[in-house]
């Protein structure tokens, strides 16, 4: 500290009765760094809604299941969000269907989905279409499901996906204005410093 600013806190000092000079921070309301919070409630509030409407087929908990969501966001595969849950590949799949979740590579079917999903209409057995379609029963429950989260999210106008959209997106410009804003502080915090490099 040199001699003017010293001089210069003597005098607030005496002037102010104060033991200090600096003033305590309080945390500002409404800050883009609390976006988590936020975004994990509203996350919840969808898949509760979702879970009043269907039946799910899993025993994850709300908040696995919105960590699942979070996970797919982030273009985690089913292995890395099992490992993440703790549950199988399998369960993660189920649940995925069951939040209307669908990859691109889920519709990449041993056949026609679009058949599967007209001979669906008549409810038939597994082993049925197994057997019509030349595939193994677990196959044809796997792309049964697929059909029926594509189904469920078109009766439901894909309202819950453009939810999931619209919330993590909302979360991803959040952290992306937050560190545009770190980068712009430090910047000018910087701006016109010289750096003395020699040892």
């Amino acid at each position: 500290m040199d001699e003017k600013t010293e001089e210069l806190r003597d005098i607030f000092m005496d002037v102010t009765d104060e033991d200090t000079v600096t003033e305590s921070q309080e945390e500002t309301r409404g800050s883009l760094t609390d976006q988590g919070d936020g975004q994990r409630e509203r996350l919840e509030s969808v898949v509760g809604s979702m879970r009043e409407r269907y039946d799910f087929s899993t025993d994850l908990s709300d908040d696995g299941l919105c960590g699942l969501v979070e996970l797919f966001y982030d273009d985690a595969s089913d292995a890395d969000i099992a490992r993440e849950l703790d549950a199988s590949r399998e369960t993660v799949f189920r649940a995925r269907t069951d939040l209307h979740l669908v990859r691109d590579r889920d519709r990449d079917a041993p056949f026609d989905l679009d058949d599967l999903r007209t001979r669906l209409t008549d409810d038939p057995a597994t082993r049925d279409l197994a057997d019509e379609f030349g595939v193994s029963e677990s196959t044809v429950r796997r792309y049964r499901r697929v059909v029926k989260a594509q189904t469920e999210s078109r009766q439901a106008n894909d309202r819950y996906r453009d939810e999931f959209d619209t919330i993590l997106a909302d979360g991803d410009l959040a952290a992306r204005m937050t560190e545009e804003v770190q980068e712009d502080g430090l910047d000018d915090a910087t701006e016109g410093m010289e750096t003395n490099v020699d040892f």
